[in-house]
């Protein structure tokens, strides 16, 4: 009895490679954008008091408020501009992975037509659509031609055949979809923990502005305080963006793969169907 023949495979080494080499400059360069955004928009000698940032800050004026939470926010807004830059850069991969039109739409339209038993005109249909989706489909719609024309095979071994291409091409096209997230998830922890830790050194500042012998130091508790709260408040600010932005994407891969595995589906019932 001859064996189902393998699944053909497509190296992306190239596309993970870049995507790398994407991870690997961006978080550098936002943490330097964020000390710059600190130190020259924040620390804007004109949002302190005789234009020197070395006073408090003017009366509800809060870029001076924020300076005064010290080199800690230069980090945290560097870690929500990274939190930004990777979610747009995830959309768009994942905007692209879905296709030119309506991911919706297109499987409707496959389905219909592998019902018809039309499987050139399906073919056809995930060259214009284009995307991941569609890639993995026709894989398996090309894998469903080859095992129609290869007689040595009996059924079984056929949609064997035909569900192993299916699987193999998901797999290559997930982790695609999926890099960079471990990132954002990171980001969920590193904000808050990064908060906390301008908190402590904000409290400490404070406690040693009350610690002063005789009378308290009010400006350096004052500035103490305000370190800790605009810290606190930084890294909730970047957690939170980062955990919203993190479902969002991990809710529309999920799309992606039902709709893969949706396809699929109908692909071996049709081939089942048809070579009873």
């Amino acid at each position: 009895m001859a064996n189902a023949p393998k699944p053909t495979t497509v190296k992306k080494e190239s596309s993970s490679s870049a995507s790398n080499v994407f991870a690997t400059l961006v978080i550098p360069i936002c943490i330097v954008i964020g000390f710059i955004i600190w130190r020259f928009v924040l620390g804007d000698p004109a949002n302190f008091i005789d234009n020197n940032n070395e006073n408090l800050p003017l009366p509800n004026n809060y870029p001076g408020t924020a300076y005064k939470g010290g080199p800690i926010v230069a980090i945290l807004i560097g870690l929500l501009l990274t939190t930004i830059v990777f979610s747009i850069e995830r959309l768009i991969v994942i905007g692209k992975a879905s296709g030119k039109s309506s991911l919706d739409t297109f499987i409707i339209k496959v389905k219909g037509l592998l019902n018809a038993g039309n499987i050139e005109a399906a073919k056809a249909e995930c060259d214009k659509q284009q995307g991941s989706v569609a890639n993995v489909i026709k894989s398996g719609l090309k894998k469903y031609s080859e095992v129609e024309a290869d007689t040595n095979l009996d059924v079984e071994q056929s949609i064997v055949a035909i569900q192993k291409e299916v699987e193999e091409a998901t797999a290559l096209e997930m982790p695609m979809l999926e890099q960079n997230l471990t990132i954002i998830a990171t980001l969920v922890s590193i904000g808050t923990l990064i908060g906390l830790l301008g908190t402590v050194t904000g409290m400490i500042r404070a406690f040693a502005g009350l610690a002063n012998s005789g009378a308290p130091d009010q400006s350096a508790l004052a500035v103490g305080i305000s370190e800790a709260l605009i810290n606190t408040m930084t890294g909730i600010g970047v957690s939170t963006l980062a955990i919203i932005m993190y479902n969002v994407l991990t809710s529309k891969i999920d799309k992606l793969t039902y709709a893969i595995d949706e396809a699929g589906f109908s692909i071996v019932q049709t081939y089942a169907s048809s070579h009873k």
